[in-house]
């Protein structure tokens, strides 16, 4: 079991041990020792600059939010019994301690769900309030939508302002994304886009999987949420744009199964978070308006193509991206993006090109992966891939989800065969 502890400056420890990782949340510690890092250094500064003032169950989930991705970075799958799977003792410091005790159960099988590994939350009660006293107006804006920088997330502000909704964005910042993130919203408005960045540093190796840095991201919504109104049904929409095909995220392959396939946006999890929030009194609702939709089904239906086709390839897809900031062309996120483009005769010109332009002499796993995912398919039917995998969803609900899977895989399918890999 490794043990990681967030806390604030008003719960510095008074003993450091060194078979322990530590962070210090929304300020950079004193202490310089190597299993001493941070996080969320600029969160107060950014929400000022929003002029966004949280409420108290939204910063706890941020703080939990925080101490998940800080622990997920900070513990090495490597050093674990089969290389991959972790036992993660996580203590953290929340306002409403009772509240979030009784959701410990819930959050421990979200995250094992979400990344994979063992949690074990151990909740304590802070002794001071971290809430800032400073009020502000509540904003224009009608509900709050994710914006990544992808393609899907392009085409859920497109869609949403062609329909006459108004959103306020919330983006993370990640590297070479930050400019098509400020670029995008501009052209629906101004002032309405919340930018933050959780900051996360650590001396030593970090962890690179980060199967669980989604949740930040829906902490960052949550916090944004706080600087609008509420419906006339006293709730706000949340809407996360994406496709249904890259949400379910079905292994192509039975050695990439469980953790091994990111989780971000899956049903499951979205489901769980939707609960959890529910029991303490977040008055959200998750809108996912492509989840029964394919990459190349969300660009074939938004609502304004010009504007699509004059952004799209600058958006960002692969999951390699930050490595060398360019599409490598050849992972599964890479694939899907390139079968859409073709699905809609688009001429793929993705800003900086692919790494691996050629599939046909790619080495790539994920494309032999893909291949084989498809020559099954074809040979075995749908359900011979599928197997388990949609046990979570019962009657029309498999249905739809089954059909995403089908179609997203056709898809691929007409990838593979226009670079002669099948």
């Amino acid at each position: 079991m490794s043990k990681v502890i967030c806390y604030p400056r008003c719960c510095v420890p008074k003993t450091y041990n060194d078979d322990c990782y530590y962070f210090e949340m929304f300020s950079v510690p004193e202490q310089k020792r190597s299993n001493v890092g941070h996080v969320g250094v600029q969160l107060f500064k950014e929400l000022k600059k929003s002029e966004i003032t949280p409420t108290i169950v939204a910063l706890d989930f941020t703080i939990i939010a925080m101490a998940v991705v800080a622990a997920d970075k900070a513990v090495l799958r490597k050093n674990s019994a089969d290389g991959w799977t972790r036992k993660i003792e996580l203590c953290i410091y929340l306002h409403d301690a009772p509240k979030w005790r009784r959701e410990k159960s819930k959050l421990e099988n979200m995250l094992r769900f979400l990344s994979g590994d063992f949690w074990d939350l151990d909740i304590n009660a802070l002794p001071v309030s971290l809430v800032p006293q400073k009020k502000y107006d509540l904003k224009r804006q009608d509900c709050v939508c994710l914006l990544s920088g992808g393609m899907d997330s392009l085409v859920g502000a497109i869609d949403l302002h062609e329909k006459g909704r108004n959103p306020l964005f919330v983006s993370q910042i990640v590297r070479g994304d930050a400019d098509h993130q400020r670029e995008y919203a501009l052209q629906f408005g101004t002032n309405n886009l919340c930018q933050w960045s959780n900051n996360v540093k650590k001396r030593g190796t970090s962890e690179i999987s980060t199967r669980a840095r989604s949740i930040i991201f829906f902490a960052f919504a949550l916090l944004v949420s706080c600087g609008i109104e509420c419906n006339s049904r006293g709730k706000k929409e949340l809407f996360v744009p994406e496709n249904g095909y890259i949400s379910l995220n079905m292994p192509l392959d039975p050695l990439r199964v469980g953790s091994l396939s990111t989780k971000t946006t899956h049903p499951v999890y979205m489901k769980s978070m939707q609960e959890i929030w529910n029991d303490v009194g977040i008055n959200i609702d998750f809108v996912l308006p492509y989840k029964y939709k394919t990459k190349g089904e969300v660009l074939q239906e938004c609502k304004n193509q010009d504007l699509m086709k004059k952004f799209i390839f600058g958006s960002t897809s692969c999951g390699k991206y930050q490595r060398k900031l360019q599409h490598c062309g050849v992972c599964v996120p890479c694939l899907v993006r390139r079968a859409a483009f073709l699905k809609n005769n688009l001429y793929d010109t993705t800003e900086g090109g692919y790494f691996k332009e050629n599939l046909q002499y790619s080495y790539s796993k994920d494309v032999a992966a893909a291949a084989l995912a498809v020559v099954q398919y074809k040979k075995n039917g749908i359900e011979s891939l599928v197997k388990g995998i949609l046990s979570f969803a019962k009657g029309e609900e498999r249905n739809l989800y089954l059909g995403v899977i089908e179609r997203g895989l056709l898809e691929m399918e007409a990838l593979l065969r226009e670079y002669k890999v099948i």
